[in-house]
């Protein structure tokens, strides 16, 4: 059986854990009622702080943190697979990692994903982010079997790396997962034609849960979840910024017949690059 109803859940995660835990309980929850068998929450599910000692001052280990006990509880309650975009935990070496984490319909980690590519940028309206200052990247990609797909784990700016999603693809994903918490600006911008691109030329699914709107912290997010099929057209929309529940029927099948359609990924062969200089090049690039 290859049927399988999700939902991404848009949030607006505030600067506590407790009050974020509780709406993303009530946001599972409407989504289970709905029929949905696999749940994503966003990126930093757990809470959105700027301020890297006052997020310091609040996470905790795995074992200890609240969230991660709450989402492994609605898992095996709700016989659901619970998908934590991201929280911030703290590392055993005392480092913090951007992690996701994804549990079975018994309540039992399956696998967990530290975020690979940090958001260091200085965007032109002012905004400035430096995740390396605070979270050590992760050095691996994660493709879960869940029996009713293959699912392939990424966060965020990592939207921006074609080359992991490629590989999660060559490891059998049929479903590429995209929890994030966008910019504004750059969502504006990059969000639809990132998400569709990564969908389309890998021949998956796309299930993006984001975070939207203003928050605590001040920094704004563009929300605007979905779901993608592999032929780039997106099914199911959240076309805002607003908490929402998007759920979406998807059948896994279908990313091999879209792979079957175009197969870009066994067409793929090795090639070389061969840089030349025009004549006279270097004088203009003098000049």
């Amino acid at each position: 059986m290859s049927a399988l109803r999700i939902a991404a859940l848009q949030m607006r995660s505030t600067t506590s854990i407790e009050r974020n835990v509780v709406t993303f309980e009530e946001m599972v929850r409407e989504a289970a009622a709905e029929g949905a068998r696999y749940v994503q929450s966003p990126e930093m599910t757990g809470a959105l702080v700027r301020d890297r000692e006052a997020l310091r001052a609040q996470i905790t280990s795995a074992d200890n943190d609240v969230l991660v006990r709450k989402a492994s509880e609605l898992a095996d309650e709700l016989g659901i697979h619970v998908h934590i975009g991201s929280t911030a935990i703290a590392r055993d070496d005392g480092k913090v990692a951007n992690r996701g984490f994804l549990f079975g319909p018994d309540g039992a980690l399956i696998t967990s994903y530290d975020k690979v590519h940090m958001f260091d940028v200085d965007l032109d309206n002012g905004e400035s982010w430096r995740e390396s200052a605070t979270y050590e990247p992760g050095r691996e990609t994660v493709v879960a079997d869940l029996g009713a797909g293959r699912f392939g784990l990424s966060i965020c700016y990592d939207l921006r790396f074609p080359q992991l999603f490629r590989a999660q693809a060559l490891a059998g994903a049929q479903v590429l997962t995209l929890p994030a918490a966008f910019t504004r600006q750059t969502g504006e911008a990059h969000w639809h034609v990132l998400l569709r691109s990564r969908a389309i030329e890998n021949g998956a699914f796309l299930v993006a849960a984001a975070q939207g709107g203003k928050h605590e912290d001040g920094r704004e997010t563009y929300g605007h979840s979905l779901v993608i099929d592999p032929w780039g057209v997106v099914i199911a929309e959240a076309e805002h910024d607003e908490p929402a529940v998007v759920v979406a029927d998807i059948d896994v099948a279908a990313s091999a017949a879209a792979r079957a359609k175009v197969p870009n990924l066994s067409n793929a062969r090795p090639f070389e690059v061969r840089t030349v200089e025009a004549p006279g090049a270097a004088e203009r690039r003098a000049s």
